[in-house]
């Protein structure tokens, strides 16, 4: 069985100018599609499909040098767009200046191949950094990007063999701020304060005005926070069959006054790397309401937790009714598990895992 998967490799610096001009072209298709659609809604009150703007961007390519499978994509996705965010007319891509649009180009299946160990587009050969094995995979649609310093990648999607997990068992995992992961197991991702550690140079840099320096702490605060997650969801994908997350909404909490911490931690991006790498090892993945988790007992099921903000403060805790005595993060972590397997802590005992 396969399912698909999007890789993503960089591409060498020197190809930067020829994928910016590609960019510029596309900006250029984006903002004719988006002034065209807006004076059909004002004026005639329709609304284009994709296969409406088709038609108005057809021999477009050849003239700004674009492949036709790029503009069809342009037209394509500002459908799409306009669509999700319910707008008779989105943001203008701009080419230029201190909001310039990151760069984008995007194609359609076949468009793209490999070709001489390089990437072959559009009439030109683009030289990668080859960390997939490109060369055993048919691509399908994708893009290349440009992020924030400037350098471009190749995201494509491809085809690939389900690799089965040989894991055992079932995990759950309770989400917080002092450690950003708890299993029921009793192993922790501890908050490696991605970004607090470096809060420091980069207000210096952004005091000094240096953007270069203030872009290369983001990529690493980025890439540090990224490196941890996935080497702990593969970790957990690898050793357990059925893995059960809380439902805490980093999305709200961003609203309050712990929103630099939560969004330090990265606990929806933990959950969205834990649901497709399940999917692709066919495993389950489950999210729950997490509520009373950290309050109930594991062992008896008694609502004798610390409770209310101070409750915070305190890390381990006695059971009232029972005796038991659990670290806070792991007992909340045995409940969700519980609640993944369809036992409601408040009515029924959770027997200790």
């Amino acid at each position: 069985m396969k399912q698909t998967k999007t890789l993503k490799v960089r591409v060498k610096d020197k190809h930067a100018v020829h994928l910016g001009r590609m960019a510029r072209s596309v900006n250029f298709v984006w903002n004719f599609v988006n002034e065209l659609s807006s004076r059909s809604i004002r004026e005639r009150g329709v609304f284009l499909s994709a296969y409406d703007i088709q038609k108005y961007t057809n021999g477009a390519a050849k003239e700004l040098g674009l492949h036709s499978h790029t503009v069809q994509e342009v037209g394509r996705e500002y459908a799409t767009r306009r669509k999700q965010f319910k707008k008779s007319c989105l943001a203008w891509r701009k080419s230029r200046g201190v909001r310039r649009s990151l760069g984008w180009v995007p194609f359609k299946s076949g468009a793209a191949k490999w070709k001489n160990g390089q990437v072959t587009f559009n009439g030109q050969h683009f030289k990668v950094w080859d960390s997939f094995g490109l060369s055993q995979y048919a691509f399908r649609s994708g893009s290349f990007n440009e992020d924030a310093r400037g350098r471009w990648y190749f995201n494509v999607v491809v085809e690939v063999e389900i690799q089965l997990s040989t894991g055992q068992g079932a995990v759950g995992i309770d989400l917080g701020l002092k450690d950003v992961a708890t299993c029921s197991d009793g192993v922790k991702l501890e908050n490696g304060r991605f970004y607090r550690d470096l809060e420091d140079k980069l207000a210096i840099a952004q005091r000094a005005r240096n953007k270069r320096r203030v872009k290369a702490i983001h990529a690493k605060i980025k890439n540090r926070r990224k490196d941890a997650l996935h080497k702990f969801s593969r970790r957990l994908v690898d050793q357990y069959g059925e893995i059960v997350v809380g439902d805490v909404s980093s999305t709200k909490l961003a609203k309050t006054r712990m929103a630099k911490s939560v969004l330090d931690a990265g606990w929806g991006q933990l959950k969205t790397m834990l649901e497709y790498k399940c999917d692709h090892a066919g495993i389950v993945f489950r999210e729950v309401r997490e509520a009373y988790t950290t309050r109930t007992c594991s062992s008896c099921g008694s609502l004798s937790g610390p409770r209310g903000v101070n409750g915070l403060r305190v890390r381990d805790w006695e059971c009232a009714e029972c005796g038991v005595l659990h670290d806070r993060d792991v007992n909340a972590a045995r409940n969700i598990l519980s609640l993944g397997a369809g036992r409601c802590p408040q009515e029924v005992g959770i027997p200790v895992l």
